[in-house]
C-alpha cells in the first residue's frame, strides 16, 4: 500500500496498544515510524530492474524478521523511553504488530509479499485491494489525526480507534468476499463465451472495490473482463490478447524472464517491441499500459539474445479516453474501453509468426 496508508496503521495500531501508557500523540509517532520501515528495503541495491520489481517486499516484510526483530527494536525503546521501562511486554507487541500488519496489508494487494519468507519463499499476493484505497485508509487517518492533536488518553480516543481499525479490517475481509464472487461470476461469463481459462484472478480496480479488473489465462492468450458491482443485466464485453508463446520460447534459460514468470504466477505476456522481447506482468495495469514491463532480450537474424534487463517505459499510464471509460464503468455502463479494442484486432494465432533459437549469452 502507499507509504501514507501504512504510516497510519501502524500510528492506530501503536495507539491502541501503548496509548494509555505513553500518550495518544507520541504513541502515534512511534507507530507511524514502525509502520514504515520494513519498506526501507527500497534502499537496498539490486542487480538489475528485474531484481528490483521481484525482490522488494522480501525479507524486510516477512513475519519472520518482525518475531526477531521486535524483540530488539523493543528493547532499546524500553531502554529510551522513560514510560515505557515498565511495559516491556505490551512495547515489543506494539513493535510486532506495527511491522506486521504492513506486511499482512501489503499482502492484501495484487503486487507480491513475502511475509513467510524464508519458511516459504513465493510471494503471496491476494489482489482484493488497489495500492491506493481512500475507504481503507481515511478512517484510520482520521482517528491519528485525533490521536495527534491530543496529550492525554481518553475513552472516548480509544473507541475510536478501536472502531477504525474493526473497520478497515472488516473492510479488508469484504474486499475478499468481493474477489471471490467477482471470479466466479467472470467464469461463468468466460464459459457463456465458450472460453475456459486455465487461470482466473479478479483485481481490484483503481482506488475502489466496485470495479474489478479480471484475467483468464487460456493457453497461447489471455482475456481481460471489466466487472463492477453495478452492473445490470447486459453481458461484459470480453478483449482477447495473444501472449505470444512463440517469443518465450525463445528465452530459454533466460533468468530475467524465469524470475518474471515466477513472480507474475503465469499472469504475463510477451511482445516484441524495436526488435526487442518486452515481458509484461499483466496483474498491474491495464493492456496495454502495463506498469512493469522489462525488455530482457534483442531479436538477432539467428535468434533471441539475452540483454541485461531495461525496464520499458514505452507506454503512458493511461491510455485516451480512459478516465471517462473508468467512471462510466465503474457506475455499471456497459462502456468499451477504446484501448483494448485496438490490442483486440491482433491476431490470435500470433505464436505461429515467429521461430528462433537462444543465442549464448554474453555480457
Amino acid at each position: 500500500m502507499d507509504s501514507l496508508t501504512q504510516f497510519v496503521l501502524g500510528a492506530a495500531v501503536s495507539t491502541a496498544v501503548l496509548g494509555p501508557k505513553l500518550g495518544p500523540r507520541k504513541a502515534a509517532i512511534l507507530g507511524g515510524v514502525l509502520g514504515t520501515l520494513p519498506d526501507l528495503d527500497v534502499f537496498l541495491p539490486f542487480d538489475d530492474p528485474v531484481d528490483s520489481f521481484v525482490l522488494h517486499r522480501g525479507w524486510t516484510h516477512s513475519l519472520v524478521t518482525h518475531a526477531l526483530a521486535a524483540p530488539l527494536i523493543g528493547e532499546v525503546l524500553v531502554r529510551l523511553v522513560k514510560p515505557l521501562r515498565d511495559h516491556r511486554w505490551a512495547t515489543w507487541l506494539a513493535v510486532f504488530l506495527c511491522l506486521s500488519t504492513h506486511a499482512l496489508l501489503d499482502a492484501m494487494t495484487i503486487y507480491g509479499t513475502r511475509i513467510l519468507w524464508p519458511l516459504y519463499k513465493d510471494p503471496v499476493g491476494v489482489g482484493s485491494v488497489f495500492i491506493i484505497d481512500p475507504l481503507y485508509t481515511l478512517p484510520l487517518l482520521g482517528v491519528v489525526i485525533w490521536a495527534l492533536s491530543r496529550k492525554t488518553w481518553t475513552s472516548a480516543l480509544a473507541r475510536g480507534t478501536a472502531a477504525a481499525l474493526v473497520f478497515s479490517t472488516g473492510y479488508l475481509a469484504l474486499s475478499a468476499g468481493l474477489q471471490a464472487h467477482m471470479e466466479a461470476r467472470a467464469r461463468t461469463v468466460y464459459e457463456n463465451a465458450g472460453l475456459q481459462p486455465d487461470k482466473v484472478l479478479a483485481i481490484a480496480g483503481p482506488f475502489n472495490t466496485v470495479l474489478w479488473k479480471v484475467i483468464g489465462v487460456e493457453g497461447d492468450a489471455y482475456h481481460n473482463l471489466y466487472l463492477s458491482l453495478l452492473d445490470g443485466d447486459e453481458q461484459p464485453q470480453i478483449y482477447s490478447h495473444p501472449r505470444r508463446p512463440d517469443l518465450t520460447a525463445c528465452l530459454e534459460d533466460n533468468e530475467a524472464f524465469e524470475k518474471l514468470a515466477w513472480f507474475s504466477r503465469g499472469f504475463f505476456k510477451a511482445e516484441e517491441v524495436r526488435g526487442r522481447i518486452v515481458v509484461s506482468d499483466l496483474r498491474m495495469g491495464m493492456t496495454p499500459a502495463y506498469v512493469f514491463r522489462f525488455a530482457v532480450a534483442e531479436i538477432e537474424s539467428a535468434g533471441a539474445r539475452e540483454i541485461t534487463p531495461v525496464r520499458d517505459m514505452s507506454h503512458r499510464a493511461m491510455s485516451d479516453g480512459d478516465g471517462d471509460w473508468l467512471v462510466a464503468r465503474l457506475m455499471g455502463n456497459m462502456v468499451a474501453r477504446a484501448a483494448e479494442l485496438d490490442g483486440s484486432s491482433e491476431d490470435l494465432s500470433a505464436g505461429l509468426r515467429m521461430k528462433c533459437s537462444v543465442v549464448p549469452y554474453v555480457k
